[in-house]
């Protein structure tokens, strides 16, 4: 039997199609809050072990976000550059429509996007199978940039809590996707300097700071933030030591390590990427004073889109909504952390959430 403990999981669900040669695998890990949310990813090399582990992360992060959903996610072991990625996608969907959407609901995660979420919630015969749809199915997609906007909020409401302000504060951002496009675009809004910002191809950096419009054309044209051709091209591990007020990891998980965490010059390090290092890691940088925003705590805008989307609220509705839970909760573990341990005390509100609905 594979671990569990008293808060999951319910149901490990390992499923396979010899039509298509997909195997999939679901986790349903808590539904004491509401049914089990969280994304559909696709990988060739997905394991049951890692879709466990997101599964109660996923707990964790609904429910201190605290939206009704509890704590699930699914894995696809498939190619998804393969012309059959949709057929693989739709034999996932009559493998476990059966739990769907009262105990499970999917959204979008590595390789899958609206256009998936449309495809498994056509296949399962029901809107509400998936969040992340297009805008034309109801669905409030990610592209909206909610969960960019709440990395932004939490370190705006962060910063403000302590008695500061963003207005000048120096910030670099790992990868220039969906989440680091809007957090730059409302933390320029907002006072603060972008002096980097990174993808794939590298790192560049300009310390009079970047113009959001300008660099969004660049990425789009050119494909690379690198060809932006004001500032310095940089190796992509340079961004983490640059001398900046906040940083960002908003891209791939355990970015900083044991070997390169005293390099850290940051005074603030936001979690937009999902563990962009170990608890151990995030100790370290605390004891020198360096105030961490967890992951699940700092990108929960996406998911707090989601509970807005079956609610059938609009993109106006949504950002009240995100606005409010980021708010709250952001200023909630910052009054919890007295000592410094942000992610101790943001867990600590999570699973005091999750025994209390468990004991309802």
């Amino acid at each position: 039997m594979r671990a569990k403990d008293e808060f999951g999981p319910e149901y490990v669900v390992e499923v396979f199609d010899a039509k298509t040669g997909m195997q999939g695998v679901m986790v349903i890990d808590n539904t004491a809050r509401g049914p089990g949310k969280g994304g559909m990813r696709m990988q060739p090399d997905v394991t049951t072990e890692e879709v466990m582990g997101l599964a109660r992360a996923m707990t964790w992060k609904n429910a201190l976000a605290d939206i009704p959903f509890g704590g699930a996610k699914s894995g696809i072991k498939f190619d998804p550059k393969s012309p059959h990625k949709e057929a693989a996608i739709r034999a996932f969907a009559d493998k476990v429509k059966k739990f769907i959407p009262d105990l499970y609901i999917a959204g979008p995660d590595m390789n899958t996007t609206e256009k998936e979420m449309a495809q498994f919630a056509d296949q399962v015969g029901n809107n509400m199978a998936t969040t992340g749809k297009p805008a034309s199915m109801g669905g409030l997609p990610h592209e909206l940039g909610s969960t960019g906007y709440g990395v932004a909020l939490c370190i705006k409401t962060a910063v403000e809590s302590r008695g500061g302000k963003l207005d000048g504060m120096t910030v670099a951002i790992e990868g220039f996707g969906n989440v680091g496009t809007f957090a730059m675009k409302f933390l320029s809004e907002w006072g603060a300097k972008v002096v980097a910002a990174s993808d794939s191809k590298g790192v560049i950096y300009d310390n009079n700071g970047l113009d959001h419009g300008e660099l969004m054309r660049t990425k789009a044209e050119k494909k690379t933030v690198t060809a932006h051709g004001k500032g310095q091209v940089l190796p992509p591990a340079e961004l983490f030591k640059l001398p900046v007020d906040i940083l960002i990891p908003g891209a791939r998980p355990n970015v900083i390590t044991d070997a390169n965490v005293d390099d850290v010059k940051a005074k603030i390090v936001a979690e937009a990427a999902n563990i962009p290092m170990t608890y151990g890691v995030e100790k370290k940088l605390m004891q020198k004073g360096v105030l961490v925003l967890p992951d699940f705590l700092a990108n929960a805008g996406g998911v707090i889109s989601s509970y807005c989307e079956t609610m059938g609220w609009d993109e106006k509705k949504m950002f009240e909504v995100v606005t409010e839970k980021i708010t709250n909760n952001t200023k909630l573990v910052m009054e919890r952390a007295k000592d410094g341990d942000t992610r101790a005390a943001a867990l600590a509100i999570a699973k005091e959430r999750v025994l209390e609905a468990m004991r309802k």
